[in-house]
């Protein structure tokens, strides 16, 4: 996908953190979608949708912008105003309590979030994907750990990141626990590319939280820290 599609749309009003429109670009770049008018994208932790609106032009798809920080309403009322209200339903929900109709969903995407709340075994299991369908696709980009710096989050983020510090983690053990399951096929995480530029875009927004980053950057998030990819493809139906 080319980023200069939507650099209008990219703002410190929308964005919540590192340019979450890069994350996601190099997991389409990496991992293509191809998916039908009536397939169903669900975009968790979508932000102020950023993700959900490229997801919807850039696949076709029907998408759920779904967050818990940000409203319905909020969502709601900028999708219409970028003219793309049709195709995306927004939702309120607590990833641990979705109660979506199973195995509705073709593909997961969750950019700058999936940390926050699934960081123990079995949460891909329980509360994924019992909404994928058989041959559905999950991309997942979030910070976390250089592989080297793995069981040295505390240490190494404290004054940063404080009590969330653990969240950080490397791309070998979100492998683990992401796990295994007979639905599953492939998984792969990595460390990925767009760490610098992601982080660039959100330095130097005019933003509070960025400008507390900012403090950090060099002597915390620069040297430690990384943006950790995931793929994960389920087995075709039998």
């Amino acid at each position: 996908m080319n980023i200069n599609n939507y650099k209008t749309y990219i703002s410190a009003e929308t964005m919540m953190g590192p340019n979450s429109v890069r994350i996601l670009a190099e997991l389409l770049d990496k991992y293509p979608l191809r998916l039908a008018p009536d397939d169903r994208v669900l975009d968790l932790g979508c932000g102020k949708g950023l993700t959900s609106l490229i997801i919807a032009k850039e696949t076709g798809a029907k998408v759920f912008a779904n967050d818990l920080w940000i409203s319905a309403e909020e969502n709601a009322k900028r999708f219409n105003e970028w003219g793309i209200g049709e195709r995306i339903t927004p939702v309120c929900k607590d990833a641990n309590n979705l109660d979506f109709e199973k195995e509705q969903f073709r593909v997961l995407v969750s950019i700058d979030s999936y940390h926050y709340f699934a960081g123990s075994k079995g949460f891909f299991q329980e509360k994924i994907l019992p909404f994928m369908r058989d041959d559905g696709v999950v991309l997942i980009g979030i910070p976390g750990l250089k592989e080297e710096y793995t069981g040295c989050a505390k240490e190494l983020l404290s004054d940063w990141l404080g009590e969330d510090a653990h969240m950080f983690k490397g791309p070998k053990l979100w492998k683990e626990l992401i796990g295994s399951s007979d639905r599953i096929d492939t998984v792969d995480t990595w460390e990925m590319d767009c760490f610098g530029e992601a982080w660039n875009d959100w330095l130097t927004t005019d933003n509070k939280f960025a400008l507390d980053d900012k403090k950090h950057f060099e002597s915390i998030i620069k040297p430690y820290t990384c943006f950790v990819g995931i793929y994960v493809r389920l087995k075709k139906a039998l």
